[in-house]
């Protein structure tokens, strides 16, 4: 491997096995690492924040375990390590430095990874696109000029363009699952409490952490590393009968698949994204599975509300969090979308937000009925290929109306109601109108993946979603590991890993 100009070619567990028979150090792959971050991120924004320091001196104390010595990097989300800078994707963060490592930083530390920077994200993870003010968009390595999706956008691009094999990503709305489909990966969504929380309950347990992965086998091999509760966990989810990386290897029965098109919000579904599904279920029978189209039986306009009545509430309480860390200053730094999100939080009831939750186990409901009959759900991840960068952003008209909005405050229960109807609910559906099939499983806790079958003909990349019932992670790794065995998809690469050669 003279110049490690073959690193592109592994997955995070070839490059620990590499280390282990001592075929190069975990020194030679953090070089490369770096030399690949410092090549290609200019053109990408992945990364906004470098460790390199801190990766040299973590080399001379890297625990034994299975990623040893492999290069990683940490959506910049909650993901506390000591000393570190946490921006969440925030000028009013950039400067916090938290007193000790997170839960989950610490059990991705203890598998043995190197971590060497910090991924770009949206202010607090809040939109499907990662544009920060704070630290600018990230770009999609497959067409600079697009979206790498979000809010694990920064850690999908440096996937994507092989600066590493796998990094961190967090799920609240398909913030895992969406970059992985725009940029080529696999991505999965654990089932609500199998990873530990972040941020308090975040998102009342929509929101759950893992990876976004060239491999399965990486992405199955790493929940393994940081699956079960934390201290005071809220939701506490029976661990595996094997662990997933075990039952990659094990026989998968005939599933029974269902799959629709149909967006549940209405929206339009682009024709390459119809193809996506038509082939995939082609494929699906050709491995034996039975496979046919059925929509589930939910109300659309109910999931969509309650979404984002969450989604607004969520916010306010992030400012509230915001002011008791740093102080009530701090609140001006602020983009003026997220505080107009957190506005309309404030003007929200409590019986708003308990009607919301009870539409959540109603929807669940519906889906435990689904599952009665079908094994798995398929759905495009996305209703659309990858969009242009900034062209989701707000018109300048539209952040008049939010600055007049926020300017008023939250007294004004009239003017409030109106923007929620002219501005915010406008503006939501226009970005959900692009990713409407991802909410469903995160407000049911279900488990779900984004696993990437189909190329446009523009060579972009269009990912495939699999939702299964709770807790059933194991059902979704074995599909994956079947699918990437029938139609493999990691020699598929964008042009911009040539410029590491």
């Amino acid at each position: 491997m003279s110049g490690f100009k073959e690193y592109h070619q592994y997955d995070g567990l070839g490059l620990a096995e590499l280390v282990r028979t001592k075929q190069v150090t975990a020194r030679e792959l953090l070089t490369e690492a770096i030399r690949r971050a410092e090549i290609v991120n200019p053109k990408i924004n992945a990364i906004n924040n470098f460790l390199f320091e801190l990766a040299q001196q973590s080399l001379n104390h890297l625990p034994e375990g299975i990623f040893t010595g492999v290069p990683f990097l940490l959506k910049d989300l909650f993901s506390d390590v000591q000393g570190v800078i946490t921006s969440n994707g925030s000028k009013a963060y950039n400067n916090y430095l938290p007193p000790k490592d997170s839960e989950l930083v610490s059990r991705y530390k203890a598998s043995g990874v190197n971590i060497f920077g910090k991924t770009n994200t949206p202010e607090f993870g809040l939109m499907g696109i990662t544009e920060p003010e704070a630290f600018g968009p990230t770009r999609n390595p497959w067409n600079t000029s697009l979206t790498s999706g979000g809010s694990s956008g920064g850690s999908a691009a440096a996937v994507a363009a092989r600066i590493v094999p796998l990094a961190s990503g967090g799920d609240g709305g398909g913030s895992i699952r969406i970059p992985a489909a725009h940029c080529g990966l696999f991505g999965l969504k654990p089932s609500r409490g199998r990873t530990p929380d972040v941020g308090g309950e975040h998102w009342d347990g929509a929101s759950c952490e893992h990876v976004l992965s060239l491999s399965v086998r990486d992405s199955a091999a790493m929940l393994d590393q940081i699956q079960g509760p934390g201290i005071g966990a809220p939701y506490v989810i029976k661990p595996p009968e094997l662990s997933y990386l075990a039952v990659l290897d094990t026989p998968l029965k005939q599933l029974r698949i269902a799959f629709t098109t149909q967006a549940p919000y209405g929206g339009t579904v682009a024709l390459e994204c119809i193809r996506a599904v038509e082939h995939s279920a082609a494929l699906l029978a050709d491995l034996g599975h039975h496979v046919e189209e059925k929509t589930p039986d939910f109300n659309g306009d109910m999931l969509l509300n309650s979404y984002l009545t969450m989604y607004f509430g969520h916010t306010a309480a992030d400012i509230v969090d915001l002011k008791r860390l740093l102080g009530a200053e701090a609140v001006k730094d602020l983009e003026d979308n997220t505080r107009f999100l957190a506005l309309m939080g404030q003007c929200l009831s409590a019986s708003d937000y308990v009607s919301a939750k009870r539409d959540w186990f109603a929807i669940k409901q519906q889906m435990d009925l689904f599952h009665q009959d079908y094994d798995l759900l398929m759905t495009p991840t996305t209703a659309c290929p990858p969009v242009a960068v900034g062209s989701l952003a707000m018109s300048g008209i539209k952040k008049m109306q939010t600055r007049l909005a926020v300017a008023a405050g939250a007294g004004m229960a009239g003017l409030c109601k109106k923007v929620l109807l002219d501005i915010t609910k406008d503006e939501a559906r226009k970005n959900l109108d692009k990713t409407p099939f991802t909410q469903l499983a995160n407000l049911t806790g279900q488990p779900a993946m984004s696993v990437p079958l189909y190329w446009s003909e523009d060579n972009l990349p269009i990912g495939i979603q699999f939702v299964a019932p709770y807790g059933d992670e194991t059902t979704l790794f074995k599909l994956a590991a079947q699918l990437e065995q029938a139609q493999p998809w990691r020699a598929k690469m964008p042009d911009i890993v040539g410029l590491c050669s």
